[in-house]
Parts: structure tokens; sequence; C-alpha cells
């Protein structure tokens, strides 16, 4: 049974959103932050396949569920990297 090329492409953005976010973390700079925030903003529009549980509700239609806090985390990764790069200079 074929896998969804919506699922695929969910997959290939989560592993660039782990592979940003280990960049940033290991040479914090301007450029690995702003490739984080992309692809965390990435993440949070196409992670349909694989979001998980609803863990709060808006209305009947959107919601945060628990693949949107990965989006979170990732921009707070960004956050770091641009202190740590701007506190080394």
């Amino acid at each position: 049974m074929p896998i969804s090329e919506q699922f695929f492409h969910a997959l290939v953005i989560l592993n660039l959103l782990f592979v940003t976010a280990a960049w940033c973390l290991a040479r914090p700079s301007l450029p690995a932050a702003a490739a984080v925030t992309v692809v965390a903003v990435l993440w949070s529009r196409f992670n349909g396949p694989i979001e998980g549980r609803i863990l709060f509700s808006f209305n009947v239609a959107h919601g945060v569920t628990e693949s949107d806090l990965l989006s979170v985390v990732a921009v707070l990764i960004a956050v770091v990297g641009v202190w740590r790069a701007r506190r080394s200079r």
C-alpha cells in the first residue's frame, strides 16, 4: 500500500525542521535562524497528515495540535540562535 503524497511531503518538511534546528543549535547564525523559522512556518501549514491529537480548539474547524508545538519549539530555537549569534560578536 503506497503512502499518500501529502504524508511524504509532511515527512520531508519534518526532517527539514529537525536538520535546520540542529544547524541553528550547532552553528548559531542569522541565516540558520531564518531557515528554522521558514521551515517552522512550512511545517505549521503542511503537517496535516501527521497532526496528532487536538490540544486546544478555537472553533470546530481550527485548533492547536500536538505537531503544531514543534513549530513553537523551532521558533524558540531560532530566537536562541539569534541571541547566541549576536552575543558572540
